[in-house]
């Protein structure tokens, strides 16, 4: 209890960098996943294409490989930004594959007559998709997107081994200060079970209210 106590400051910067992480990260990855999906799916086989190589290549490559490249080979190219800023890169591309076959998945749910319907009304491809086919798609995705973005809270531990202020990061301070690493470890795992119990239970809330009845 002591390296808790102790230690409030540090591991509440520690939680609120993990926070941080994971709100920017994730409307990066939603915004990402659902164009991309919308790619996957688009008439246009070019960008079909794009999203098709968009997903396999992220969704194949290890988040940790994938912070090296951006964190490192970015500023080569003469983009300097700050680390965090660079973290919610690599953490948003790269969920952004698994909310797009998500996203995918939902579209696959909804009938083509909905979206030959709203055709047949004057709607062009993204008219039909934005206003009749994601909504309805929305309903079906809602518990794997929570999933994903759990996963994507835990992911963001990675972010502490490229000096990016997180709450895993903590343990390095105390164990300096000479602090049980096992009980340093056990406050930074509730950290974690706090943001991501908090996590589910809103994605709880949205199933319930706009999820597909049971």
């Amino acid at each position: 209890m002591d390296a808790l106590l102790d230690n409030w400051s540090l591991y509440g910067e520690g939680f609120w960098g993990t926070v941080q992480l994971t709100i920017f990260a994730s409307l990066l990855a939603l915004g990402l996943g659902i164009v991309m999906a919308a790619f996957r799916v688009a008439p246009v086989g070019s960008l079909r294409a794009f999203g098709t190589v968009w997903v396999n290549v992220l969704r194949n490559t290890p988040l940790t490989l994938l912070f090296f490249a951006v964190l490192l080979g970015l500023p080569r190219f003469g983009l300097v930004l700050p680390f965090q800023t660079f973290a919610v890169l690599a953490l948003g591309c790269y969920t952004s594959a698994f909310i797009c076959e998500v996203v995918r998945s939902g579209i696959n749910t909804v009938p083509v007559g909905q979206g030959e319907a709203a055709r047949s009304l004057g709607m062009g491809f993204t008219q039909s998709l934005g206003n009749v086919v994601l909504p309805q798609a929305f309903r079906a995705v809602i518990p794997p997107i929570g999933s994903t973005l759990i996963a994507l809270a835990k992911n963001s531990a990675i972010a502490g081994s490229f000096s990016v202020t997180e709450l895993l990061g903590v343990y390095k301070p105390l164990a300096e200060l000479g602090y049980s690493v096992v009980w340093s470890f056990v406050w930074i795992a509730a950290g974690y079970l706090i943001l991501t119990l908090t996590i589910s239970a809103l994605f709880n809330v949205l199933e319930k209210r706009w999820g597909i009845p049971r």
